[in-house]
């Protein structure tokens, strides 16, 4: 795929993504705490925008000291934000926004979409989970599903946004299993997809490969199962 962008898995869900004008980009910062993230990975010294999915531990991850140590915005839900602020979130890096609602920044955007999970933060409400499409200025749609399972929506997001690159959570246990979310990536139809969310811990130790085997053997879509810390886009 040619491609301005760049995007490294960091482990877990979590992922790093430099859009076409140098602008770098977190999602799920689950980093310090996480096992599968080698220690070299785990500092973040530069970030301009966080984005998260919903509020769990694992996907929040070291949100408030990257933003306060690199002044990143950090994206999420309405509710998650404002626990967040709450918490140390410097408001002026603050947005919160919905599901079907776009932000727009300066070489790219990001829509949230409905993921079928759970989603609290410190014990409390954090609005719903969501999947976040980032659409890249005359480049390619990367679609984050966030922690989710299969459902209908995903096709209409497949033929509304038109995802060149799908990152899907297979682990099983609190998400999707390998053959379910191959499914469901059939279902979006994109060229390229990366299963996440797995390996952590042994309750979500599933086989990548299984994922790989399944979805090719059903769709044309190259599964792509990267080592932590390579782009994903070469």
């Amino acid at each position: 795929m040619e491609t301005n962008v760049k995007a490294f898995w960091l482990g877990h869900s979590a992922t790093k993504i430099i859009s076409p004008k140098g602008h770098i980009i977190y999602i799920d910062p689950f980093l310090n705490g996480n096992p599968s993230t080698p220690d070299e990975l785990k500092e973040v010294k530069e970030a301009d925008f966080v984005l998260l999915t919903h509020g769990h531990d694992d996907h929040v991850g070291d949100t408030i000291e990257i933003a306060k140590n690199t002044g990143a915005k950090v994206v999420g839900i309405l509710e998650l934000i404002g626990l967040l602020t709450k918490d140390g979130l410097p408001e002026d890096q603050a947005i919160g926004f919905n599901k079907g609602g776009t932000v727009h920044f300066d070489d790219f955007s990001v829509t949230m979409v409905s993921a079928n999970h759970s989603s609290s933060y410190n014990g409390q409400y954090a609005g719903d989970p969501a999947g976040l499409i980032l659409s890249f200025e005359d480049d390619i749609c990367i679609y984050h599903m966030g922690d989710t399972n299969i459902f209908a929506d995903l096709e209409i997001y497949g033929q509304l946004y038109e995802p060149h690159v799908v990152l899907a959570p297979i682990g099983d246990h609190f998400t999707m299993g390998p053959e379910e979310a191959a499914y469901a990536v059939e279902m979006i139809d994109t060229e390229i997809a990366v299963p996440v969310h797995y390996g952590t811990w042994p309750p979500i130790d599933a086989d990548p490969n299984e994922f790989k085997e399944v979805l090719e053997e059903i769709t044309d879509t190259k599964v792509v199962i990267p080592e932590i810390g390579e782009n994903i886009l070469v």
